[in-house]
């Protein structure tokens, strides 16, 4: 819902305002290699490159843009050409994710990128799980311009019923409640769908203490989304688990 809002003022925005491009540049800082992924919201075209082997790399983003960035890793091709990661794999079969989204747990980076420079939106987002820490900083801008990092290895301490471990019993990336039980309550969804009806849980506050400037819940909006106005470029950072 609020990343249907957020697209919706942009392109409301854009009529009035003009356009302009931003740079987004993705780094990866861990030890091993991991292949980024993209998904562009709201049934709107895809930016040019949608998965890779990631490096370091900058992506050239029109403007109205809303949409995430993810990490995929342990990924492998077999020998009929499958392409599979043994995270957040966007199911396409292939390298490039094609216009679908990441399979959760997975550590989200969200970016809604209005026109002419006006207020930008952005946040990393553990309502679906964690996989790798990460970081995104605008660069350039006016206003607050926060720089919001999720550093922790959340897997380490990953409560038990929500790991997702490998067939060595490593654990690789941690579920939310919301992804391992489906129940209102941690979906904030039925009797449980407004934010008087939906408060934190005990999971949800696992994530908020392990990476208290990502969102941990779907009510989280109020300390856990960020802005920048003045047209920056952003930054985002894949760190190694310590």
């Amino acid at each position: 819902m609020r990343a249907r809002i957020l697209f919706g003022l942009t392109l409301a925005l854009l009529f009035i305002y003009g356009a302009h491009s931003a740079t987004i540049t993705v780094t990866n800082n861990c030890p091993s290699t991991i292949w980024l992924g993209d998904l562009t919201s709201a049934q709107q075209p895809q930016l040019s490159n949608t998965g890779f082997e990631l490096a370091s790399t900058s992506l050239n983003v029109p403007t109205p843009w809303n949409g995430r960035f993810w990490a995929r890793t342990r990924c492998s091709i077999d020998g009929s050409g499958k392409f599979t990661c043994a995270t957040t794999d966007c199911g396409s079969s292939q390298v490039s994710c094609n216009g679908n989204g990441a399979a959760p747990p997975t550590s989200l980076v969200e970016i809604t990128i209005t026109p002419s420079g006006r207020q930008d939106f952005y946040d990393i987002n553990l309502v679906n799980g964690f996989n790798l820490p990460v970081s995104v900083a605008p660069q350039g801008g006016s206003g607050s311009c926060t720089a919001p990092s999720c550093a922790a290895n959340v897997n380490a301490a990953c409560p038990t019923e929500l790991q997702v471990k490998t067939s060595y019993g490593s654990v690789i990336s941690c579920k939310s409640a919301r992804i391992e039980f489906n129940q209102p309550q941690y979906c904030c969804t039925g009797g449980y769908s407004t934010s008087t009806t939906c408060p934190p849980t005990n999971y949800s506050i696992f994530f908020k203490n392990q990476c208290p400037r990502a969102y941990s819940y779907a009510y989280d909006d109020a300390i856990r989304l960020f802005s920048c106005s003045g047209g920056p470029n952003y930054s985002i950072t894949f760190l190694s688990l310590q």
